[in-house]
């Protein structure tokens, strides 16, 4: 019998099973089924086939009843399958308006905020910008904290990879977790074959489990099962395991519903592809376009009148006594801009339940001010506010693995540290407008929060540092610095000027 070493405190169900005498064990395997066939991970899935684009007009099939009054599929007719996928678009936009950017730390320890630039470097940036994606497609994505080669390293897993045991109502705080993955292995014979991997993180450490076609759960030999770090004595070849005092798995939700994207906006993309398809058929069918009605025709059937239309181009009538044969036409017209309005309608429909933005909206033509785009803006910031608000959370989190990961290494002890994780999102901006706007605050406000607001400065900290530089040089020669004096008054002059008489317009980028 396999025994895990879960607590006994993980889930209030877990511990009522375990009092009836069900191993772990057995408890997993029920509950990995139960999870694997949930509502929730087919929305997960869903949302994930969706942005890859297979959506459901992908499989639409032309319906029509027979003569018994049954549906049958009409094999003969125009059946297009066009996807216009919005939804995508608008999670890519959402996701890259809100960690385009690089992240930043604002924390009075300069060496505190160097460390976690180092930890949270680059690589770190773009696995956040993943998880950022992955949170808005399925409504949460985990980060799994690691190390490799000696170094904190991170890892995303997908939402419908990780079964999460909460230790309370707001999923805030985890028991333990199960990462579910497939993998591809090759049999005796050379055939590949797909194996579910089952990984128990839990106090203890992790166990590595085989998860077979009926449910249950055997060892993986391959597979890591101990804590989850692991230290190497190069001299003596002596390990040393050691396990962090939390689940080493981060959950980052896009709201605390941890709702896919795609629930708000299914039945409209649906809707937008059906119409999009209809057009396109009823653009094809241009012998449906036209109604015959057919006198005394002398064919057997309407099926060999069909057959003469197609293959000659012609069909013979005959008259019948006393009534003259003939063909008449009903042309049928279809109004393209009926569907034009329509698609119009569920796009912008899309857009406003995504709240996302139209970048070709009317607001932007000609050269917007940052009133307009702040107003085109509005339903985006207000979603980008909620997912900032988890992320935070997430982050602190996060933190905490890094902090305890500074000072086992000797880097120092940060815990407590005040330090505040900026997302800096991707904004359109007037940068005339802002320009102006920075001049004009000088005297008023601190040069480092001009700096920040400045909209060509990418690093505040390096160019505040160039500047004082430039101010130390220019001390040093009283010419140079009688010429910056006479600069900065100028500035000033006409940032008044231009809150005086101007209009504001610039160059939008």
């Amino acid at each position: 019998m396999v025994v895990l070493n879960l607590r006994s405190d993980c889930n209030a169900r877990t511990a009522t099973n375990f009092k009836r005498g069900m191993t772990d064990k057995r408890f997993l395997e029920l509950e990995i089924t139960a999870w694997l066939a949930s509502k929730e991970r087919k929305q997960q899935l869903e949302a994930e086939e969706y942005y890859d684009g297979n959506q459901a007009a992908a499989h639409r099939q032309r319906i029509a009843l027979d003569d018994d009054g049954k549906p049958k599929v009409l094999e003969h007719l125009p059946n297009n399958r066009l996807v216009n996928n919005l939804y995508s678009k608008m999670v890519d936009q959402k996701t890259n308006y809100s960690f385009g950017r690089p992240i930043s730390f604002d924390t009075e320890n300069k060496d505190y905020a160097e460390a976690l630039s180092t930890v949270l470097g680059h690589r770190f940036r773009r696995t956040l910008h993943n998880v950022g994606e992955g949170a808005i497609i399925a409504g949460k994505s985990w980060l799994y904290p690691y190390y490799e080669n000696g170094e904190l390293t991170f890892k995303r897993f997908p939402a419908d990879e990780v079964l999460p045991f909460w230790a309370d109502a707001d999923h805030t705080v985890l028991d333990a977790a199960v990462h579910v993955y497939v993998v591809l292995e090759y049999d005796e014979n050379e055939q590949a074959k797909k194996v579910v991997k089952v990984e128990v993180m839990h106090g203890g450490g992790v166990d590595s489990f085989i998860r077979g076609d009926d449910g249950t759960l055997m060892p993986d030999n391959d597979g890591y099962s101990g804590s989850y770090i692991t230290e190497l004595d190069e001299v003596t070849g002596e390990k040393t395991e050691y396990n962090w005092e939390r689940i080493p798995l981060i959950c980052f939700k896009s709201s605390h519903h941890e709702i896919p994207l795609l629930s708000k906006v299914k039945c409209l993309q649906d809707a937008y592809n059906d119409v999009l398809s209809n057009f396109a058929n009823q653009m094809e069918e241009d012998i449906h376009s036209t109604i015959l009605v057919v006198k005394n025709y002398d064919g057997e059937d309407l099926g060999r009148f069909r057959s003469n239309i197609a293959q000659y181009g012609a069909i013979k009538v005959r008259s019948y006594e006393g009534s003259e044969g003939g063909v008449e036409t009903l042309e049928i017209t279809v109004n393209a801009e009926n569907y034009k309005t329509l698609l119009a309608l569920l796009k912008d429909a899309i857009i406003e339940n995504a709240r996302g933005y139209d970048a070709k909206d009317e607001r932007m033509a000609g050269n917007p001010n940052q009133m307009n785009i702040q107003s085109m803006y509005s339903d985006i910031d207000l979603d980008a506010n909620g997912i900032e608000m988890e992320f935070q959370a997430s982050m602190e989190e996060l933190l905490w693995f890094v902090n305890k990961h500074l000072a086992n290494t000797g880097r120092g002890n940060y815990d407590g540290t005040d330090v505040s994780v900026i997302f800096d999102r991707d904004v359109l901006i007037n940068e005339t407008e802002a320009i102006n706007n920075c001049k004009a605050s000088v005297g008023i406000i601190s040069d480092e929060t001009i700096v920040k607001m400045h909209p060509w400065i990418s690093d505040p900290e390096q160019e505040l540092q160039r500047i004082k530089d430039e101010k130390e040089e220019a001390a040093s020669d009283p010419y140079q610095a009688m010429f910056m004096s006479q600069q900065k008054k100028a500035m000033t002059q006409q940032a008044a000027a231009g809150d005086e008489g101007g209009d504001g317009d610039g160059t939008t980028e």
